[in-house]
């Protein structure tokens, strides 16, 4: 049986994640998470997607994105490429991810920020560190840090655009928002 056509909207940004085979690791050393920060990249060049939120687990991956291309072609490029370096570096064969990506389509600014504060809070959901700010394979540094982005491909202002203020209000207000122990309040002026 045929699978359902997956549903894509251009104008609208997508929640994707990706597990690796029998939820085994997708990343085993710093080279795997660089390499596949390096595809996305050489997949960017090639069919253009906007990028404003990732997270590098063990054995999954986030990503917030939008793209005029179909993501089922963006997502496939991007897997396809992991799966032939994962399973060249490792000598294997077979199936690396567990199934098709995962998507969401996000339909409104409540919900991009919750699910960028999702992805971003991820490591700390899963006890690796204490303060998203200490995960290096997240794109969560960048938002607070303008003048030393880690990932070029990063683009922060979609989000910080919800934000009213002046450049650090906005980074100041993100980080707020971030932080709060509920999962959103109107305290923060939004768009």
């Amino acid at each position: 049986m045929a699978r359902k056509k997956r549903m894509w909207q251009p104008d609208y940004y997508y929640h994707i994640t990706s597990r690796g085979n029998r939820k085994g690791d997708l990343f085993s050393d710093e080279e795997d998470y660089k390499v596949f920060l390096h595809i996305l990249k050489e997949v960017n060049s090639k069919v253009p997607f906007d990028l404003i939120a990732y997270c590098l687990m063990s054995n999954h991956y986030h990503l917030q994105i939008r793209s005029q291309h179909s993501l089922s072609k963006v997502m496939f490029l991007i897997n396809k490429r992991y799966a032939n370096y994962f399973n060249n570096k490792n000598g294997w064969t077979g199936h690396v991810f567990e199934k098709r990506f995962y998507s969401a389509q996000i339909d409104s600014y409540l919900g991009m920020l919750k699910v960028n504060r999702y992805i971003h809070l991820n490591p700390i959901e899963a006890g690796i560190v204490k303060d998203a700010l200490e995960y290096r394979w997240s794109s969560y540094y960048d938002y607070l840090h303008p003048k030393q982005v880690r990932f070029s491909l990063i683009n922060t202002d979609t989000i910080l655009e919800i934000f009213f203020g002046s450049e650090m209000d906005k980074r100041k207000k993100y980080m707020e928002y971030m932080n709060q122990e509920e999962e959103i309040t109107l305290e923060i002026p939004i768009k």
